[in-house]
């Protein structure tokens, strides 16, 4: 995108660099450039324009756009196709549409703010503009429906990797999708299905992570990465991290299998070893959270010592 490589080409120059030359090397004509170089100031991006000297790139603006997200982010199939909105009822929504419409795997949809963004069991996500990450992808896996649990397992361990590889903070996976640090809410993710008895047609992967979100905006039993680190976190940095590791683990996960995603689940687990509370709407059980099954189901030996799996539900930490 010609817009991409104009900024390439800014950031890589310090200083002021002229219209001939940026012309001369995008081989598009002056006025072309100008035009672009006017629609990235009305995007938010400071570029000043000196007579006799050219153009220089000051600063970028802090939004999620596909221009910033796709700049040096080499990818298989992640990200080739982004769907940005400034606001959106939910990018679930969207997603969902364009799945149904054949949108290929790795197709993104990324929104500063939803006024409907949703969790598990259709619970309000509180989605503050211009401060998280609120993003859905398509995924097209070839596996059975009843594995699709997996794939939940499996971003909520590529979030862990790429907020330790950016923050160099831990965060701990409370089954089935919850993300937390020091025992308070930072993400979340949410799994839908499009499919058929044994097909899967496509799956729409919903992330929604607190950043810069300050401590007296959020809602209680909550926190954020800038809470925990004390400093604002580039947002781009991080959900391009995101989808490397979603990236790399999916590929991973398509040739050999779910063994190291559920041992990576394992070793970042907050419900493991705990005694838990399920609450289902058939039945409520009790016990401790021993291990996960190779579905993704959580194994939960009750005070009868019987063991039970379950595929769903909420859980709370007794202890």
């Amino acid at each position: 995108m010609m817009q991409n490589e104009i900024l390439d080409f800014l950031r890589k120059e310090p200083e002021y660099v002229s219209g001939d030359q940026i012309a001369h090397r995008l081989k598009i004509s002056r006025q072309a450039l100008w035009k672009h170089i006017q629609e990235l100031k009305q995007a938010g991006y400071h570029i000043v324009a000196v007579p006799h000297l050219g153009y220089k790139l000051i600063s970028s603006p802090d939004r999620l756009f596909p221009l910033e997200i796709s700049q040096h982010f080499n990818s298989k199939f992640m990200g080739k196709k982004i769907y940005y909105f400034d606001a959106v009822s939910s990018t679930m929504d969207i997603a969902t549409g364009l799945g149904m419409k054949g949108s290929p795997e790795g197709t993104i949809v990324v929104a500063e703010t939803q006024t409907k963004g949703r969790g598990r069991i259709g619970r309000h996500w509180f989605s503050p503009k211009y401060k998280g990450i609120y993003l859905s992808l398509i995924l097209r896996p070839d596996i059975l429906p009843n594995s699709t649990p997996l794939l939940t397992l499996l971003c909520a361990v590529s979030i862990c990797e790429a907020i330790k590889n950016e923050t160099g903070l831990d965060t701990q996976i409370k089954w089935p999708n919850d993300l937390l640090m020091h025992n308070k809410k930072i993400g979340g993710i949410l799994t839908e299905l499009n499919a058929e008895m044994d097909t899967t047609h496509f799956v729409v992967v919903g992330i929604g992570i607190n950043v810069n979100n300050d401590k007296k905006a959020l809602i209680e039993g909550a926190t954020s990465l800038k809470e925990q680190t004390k400093e604002e976190i580039n947002r781009i940095n991080l959900i391009q991290e995101i989808l490397r590791r979603i990236e790399a683990n999916y590929l991973y996960f398509q040739q050999k299998g779910s063994a190291q995603i559920i041992e990576k689940w394992r070793l970042n687990s907050a419900t493991l070893g705990r005694r838990v509370k399920v609450v289902c709407q058939k039945a409520h059980l009790e016990g401790e959270a021993q291990d996960i099954d190779t579905d993704g189901g959580l194994l939960i030996r009750q005070d009868s010592g019987l063991m039970e799996k379950v595929m769903a539900g909420d859980i709370i930490h007794c202890r």
